[in-house]
């Protein structure tokens, strides 16, 4: 072994370095998985970033009442008790190992290790910086190039993955629909657990028709594309949508594979325990509203998470996602608390999660 290998044993000698901590660890797998240039950025690109700051900048500051509001509640979290807070726990780990499942199918490749590790990297860096949606997505690319996958098919992977994700938040506000019309409130966690279920076999059935028939989707198409046409007369015409929307369908398909299934099973159970950990929010602290609204109001929130000048949403989510509860017939105070507890689950606590990710990460070389 030569003396440059960097698996060689550590000095014992008196002049040998202290071993790492953690700590040391860590930064040292951020400084390898996210090294960057050290020459100047083109004025454009430093430019467009300073911008972007500043419009981050703004709109915290607008959205930061909301945000003061929300986190206030924090006082009242003893109204949980230790097995709420466990369950939803539970159901946001089943939500990532769901997440886990489906870049695991579509990506093919990559060890198991390599696919949890970059998710995790990619989604906390994701919610803390601006824009932060396209800073995730090439962490994630560069941890699984470094793993060895290929660098092609990544990233026709994980367009794939977010092209099937966010699509199924879009059409789960449709499964409301009869649950509005059925009414019945979840005043008891069984109640709860069967509207779960009832979500989840309603989203993989709708998902299920979509992929494998040419009708419904096309029917889609025509449908938003009359919309669009009619909302803006002043512009030109969008045509052809139908056929784009089946174009790129037969896509995610042949990404896909034969495991298509799999793949779909896993994208609704992503969506369903992450509605699951919001329902049993509202449960624990004794509010039940219509399982049909907070639907709605939970696919809302996914909207508003995807607004790029705040950091995963921050901000906007918070004041949508509470003010949609008390649409739902939920207390103002009940919605603050609610909304609390769901996003200390789903937005704060993988961010710690994401530097142990980035620090168990594969090495390697890009090819």
């Amino acid at each position: 072994m030569t003396a440059s290998s960097s698996t060689s044993s550590p000095s014992t000698g008196p002049d040998a370095p202290p071993p790492e901590h953690l700590g040391d660890r860590v930064e040292h797998a951020i400084e390898a998985h996210t090294a960057v240039e050290t020459e100047a950025a083109p004025p454009r690109r430093l430019g467009r970033t300073i911008f972007w700051l500043a419009v981050t900048g703004v709109s915290i500051y607008l959205v930061f009442p909301s945000i003061v509001e929300v986190f206030g509640s924090w006082k009242q979290i003893t109204r949980f008790s230790p097995w709420s807070l466990l369950a939803m726990a539970g159901l946001q780990a089943a939500s990532l190992a769901s997440l886990w499942a489906l870049q695991f199918v579509a990506l093919h490749g990559p060890r198991w290790r390599a696919v949890i590790t970059s998710q995790l990297a990619g989604n906390a860096l994701a919610k803390i910086a601006p824009g932060g949606g396209a800073m995730g997505s090439a962490l994630q690319y560069k941890i699984l190039v470094r793993s060895g996958a290929h660098p092609a098919a990544t990233v026709t992977a994980l367009t794939a993955i977010n092209v099937l994700v966010f699509a199924m938040v879009l059409a789960m506000p449709v499964l409301a629909i009869p649950a509005l019309l059925r009414g019945g409130v979840n005043d008891t966690l069984s109640h709860t657990a069967f509207a779960g279920l009832g979500v989840f076999a309603a989203a993989s059935a709708l998902g299920a028709v979509l992929l494998t028939t040419d009708g419904p989707l096309a029917w889609v198409g025509r449908v938003a594309q009359r919309g669009r046409n009619r909302l803006r007369r002043s512009s030109e015409p969008l045509q052809h949508l139908p056929q784009r929307l089946l174009r790129e369908r037969d896509r995610l398909l042949a990404t896909l594979g034969p495991r298509w299934k799999r793949a779909l099973l896993a994208t609704v159970g992503r969506w369903t325990f992450d509605y699951l950990t919001l329902l049993a929010a509202l449960a624990a602290i004794g509010s039940h509203p219509r399982p049909g609204l907070v639907l709605l109001a939970f696919c809302g929130a996914q909207v508003l998470a995807q607004i790029p000048i705040t950091p995963g949403g921050l901000g906007f989510v918070e004041a949508g996602l509470s003010a949609m509860l008390v649409l739902a017939g939920v207390s103002a105070g009940d919605a603050l608390l609610a909304t609390f507890a769901y996003r200390l689950f789903s937005y704060w606590l993988p961010l710690p999660l994401g530097l142990l990710g980035l620090a168990l990460a594969p090495g390697g070389k890009e090819p």
